[in-house]
């Protein structure tokens, strides 16, 4: 038979090298073998789990299963047993009838652990009830809801943590196993509900960890303030910071393993009233970018872009606002391009992705390595394409239309609220209105609605109204049945009715009436007229084909841009 880590290697859930390490690190941490591994982030717990209780014959306590925190501390008091005892052997224990809370079932002590085999659960068990205990397997996430909220109930006796410990006590507390539990939950929680983002957010009496899921913000978890400086230690130790400064705003970046999975850990802290405030982005690694039209471009948007990035120079401006996914469209672009024979440049803050075949810059503002000044050193790299991150100031933006002047095809983003917004934009940086027109190749705008959920959304009865406004979008398809639905909400969406986003786009190119309109310095509302008497579809149009399609629903649309 084999052993436990032969089975895990055998299974495919950790490789042989993972396993050599955790074995290493299971003598230094004086913990299981399953643990270490978890710890080190080569294994999910929940894989542990569902192996260990396969070999053992116990059964796995769900989250909805738990006991509540009276029946705990009521439990406590019995046995006199005490929350260090249990948060030790990371158990909780109750007494209860059967687990379903049948009446007529003799009372028993339940016990859910990391380790049920644990020799002193075992014998603690045998001397707190004269019936034989029933054992369960718990993951350290189900069962930190029952003890964390035992150790709110003691928070109010404690003394809080002075904010003057120094360095070393700081890193002391990060690396105790509880906090890394608590950080490697968080990150398996982010992983497991999709959150591209992760609040940690400290109050008074307590923090809030909250996960950003397509777009919108929920709570995950509440601890006692007591618990913030270990955790916010931990998660600066992670991203490489400085974890004795907490005056100063910090940005931090690292790799990190997480469920056997390599993720690029970006970390933002700022300093507030009760603690530094942190935001966590996830990025996963992945060499396999997503095509145009699974980020929802449509075809006739899609035939745009193809033409626009087939000019030998000039410039062409995605815009949106943050998290809107300008940067996988224009790394889809790229990627387009990058054949072989162009040489292609980027300047970025940060770089996000690895792109095989092309050289890619990191803004450092701190050594003076800005924007412009990567730009200018480009440009006698003998580039083809250039991309650049953000066009945030006057001299960058001269600086990209200088380069689409001399034959450089020039691709960057503007944070504006329209695609239109950004020939405005460039003007009021210092551009003069003839070289805009003669440079813009075009110009695209986009958002990212939430997608409605497969499973539970149905479908509903378009109203005249919106029908009329859907035919009369430029591009609507025609003779197709329309397929509007509405958001419901189910186990596999979070209770939410969405899972998963799409992108609501605007793609304009830019000559003739538009050339001679920017010349002019005509304001945004002249160009977007100009631009629909040229069939331009709106955001709100292509979000309103999305949503008669099935793809999303009107009032997300409604919620995303307006209209």
């Amino acid at each position: 038979m084999l052993d436990f880590g032969s089975l895990l290697v055998e299974r495919g859930l950790v490789s042989p090298r993972d396993l050599d390490e955790g074995k290493r690190a299971q003598g230094e941490i004086g913990c299981s073998l399953g643990l270490a591994l978890v710890r080190l982030g080569s294994l999910a717990e929940t894989d542990l789990v569902a192996i260990m209780a396969e070999m053992w014959g116990l059964p796995v306590l769900a989250s909805a299963d738990m006991p509540n925190l009276a029946t705990v501390v009521e439990a406590l008091q019995r046995t006199h047993s005490t929350v260090d005892w249990l948060k030790a052997r990371e158990a909780v224990i109750w007494f209860a009838g059967a687990l379903n809370g049948a009446s007529d079932a003799p009372e028993r002590l339940h016990v859910a652990a990391r380790n049920p085999m644990d020799a002193g659960l075992q014998e603690a068990a045998e001397q707190w009830h004269h019936e034989p205990a029933q054992f369960y397997l718990a993951t350290q996430q189900t069962l930190e809801t029952v003890l964390v909220g035992l150790d709110a109930e003691r928070a109010a006796e404690e003394e809080a943590i002075a904010d003057s410990q120094d360095s070393r006590r700081l890193r002391e507390m990060a690396e105790e196993a509880p906090v890394i539990d608590f950080v490697n939950a968080m990150f398996a929680e982010a992983i497991t509900r999709r959150a591209s983002d992760i609040h940690v957010e400290p109050f008074e009496d307590r923090f809030i960890v909250r996960m950003r899921v397509d777009g919108i913000l929920d709570q995950w978890r509440m601890a006692p303030r007591s618990q913030f400086d270990a955790v916010d230690s931990r998660i600066k130790l992670l991203s490489g910071m400085d974890i004795a400064e907490r005056r100063l705003p910090q940005d931090g970046r690292q790799s990190i393993r997480i469920a056997g999975r390599e993720m690029d850990l970006r970390v933002s802290t700022l300093p507030t009233t009760w603690g530094e405030s942190l935001v966590l982005r996830l990025l996963g690694k992945t060499s396999a970018l997503p095509e145009l039209r699974q980020l929802g471009v449509a075809e006739d948007h899609q035939l745009l872009l193809d033409q626009l990035i087939a000019h030998p120079n000039g410039v062409i401006l995605v815009t949106g606002p943050t998290g809107s996914g300008k940067t996988t469209t224009i790394y889809r672009l790229l990627s387009q391009l990058n054949d072989g024979v162009r040489k292609i440049l980027t300047v970025e803050d940060p770089v996000e992705f690895a792109l095989p075949g092309v050289m890619q810059v990191q803004v450092k503002s701190e050594i003076g390595l800005t924007f412009a000044a990567g730009l200018r050193s480009m440009l006698r790299q003998d580039p083809d394409v250039i991309m650049i991150g953000e066009i945030r100031d006057s001299e960058t933006a001269r600086i990209a239309v200088q380069a689409a002047l001399t034959g450089h095809l020039v691709i960057s983003t503007v944070h504006t609220n329209s695609a239109l917004a950004a020939a405005p934009r460039l003007l009021d940086l210092g551009v003069e209105e003839y070289l805009l027109a003669d440079v813009l190749r075009g110009v695209v705008g986009q958002r990212l609605v939430r997608r409605v959920c497969d499973t539970c959304s149905r479908r509903v009865v378009g109203d005249t109204e919106l029908e009329a406004r859907a035919a009369a979008v430029p591009g609507a398809p025609r003779n197709t049945e329309p397929v509007w639905r509405e958001a419901v909400g189910c186990a596999a969406c979070g209770s939410t009715g969405f899972r998963g986003r799409v992108g609501l786009y605007e793609v304009m190119p830019v000559g003739g009436e538009l050339q001679a309109a920017i010349r002019q310095r005509r304001p945004e509302l002249e160009l977007t007229r100009v631009a629909e008497s040229q069939g331009y579809r709106t955001m709100f149009g292509d979000g309103l084909l999305k949503a008669r399609a099935g793809h999303t629903t009107v009032d997300e649309v409604r919620r995303v841009v307006g209209g």
